[in-house]
């Protein structure tokens, strides 16, 4: 069964160290927390708000140790007004035995206030 783990994480600014440093900070934990092993997953699929523009977020997740193969592809989000500024989302496509409401969803920083009804336990980290 193949299952979509969701994320997202905010930046503080469109700088391209923090935009690789705060993705690979939410791959890894959505990867930890879901017990994921590279070689499960089929597709991440990343997108940012157009405010992002200044590094690929793919980039961070090809170096991450043992993703390297890992199909991952960038897009930006729909722009609407009034969303979230500087984000990060994530949908991890894994093939596991995992029921789906067993799966666990990760927001960090000020994504967090996205999906509070998806929100488990400790997995959430504010900045």
């Amino acid at each position: 069964m193949m299952r979509g783990i969701r994320g997202a994480i905010t930046v503080s600014a469109d700088r391209p160290e923090e935009i690789l440093t705060e993705t690979r900070k939410l791959v890894l934990e959505m990867a930890e927390q879901n017990r994921v092993d590279p070689e499960h997953v089929a597709s991440v699929v990343i997108s940012t708000t157009t405010d992002i523009s200044s590094a690929f977020p793919a980039k961070a997740v090809r170096t991450i140790e043992n993703w390297t193969y890992v199909p991952v592809m960038c897009t930006h989000e729909m722009d609407v007004p009034g969303s979230m500024p500087l984000c990060i989302r994530v949908m991890m496509h894994v093939n596991t035995a995992v029921g789906q409401k067993d799966i666990h969803h990760i927001y960090m920083n000020d994504a967090v206030k996205l999906r509070p009804d998806l929100l488990k336990d400790s997995k959430v980290e504010e900045r």
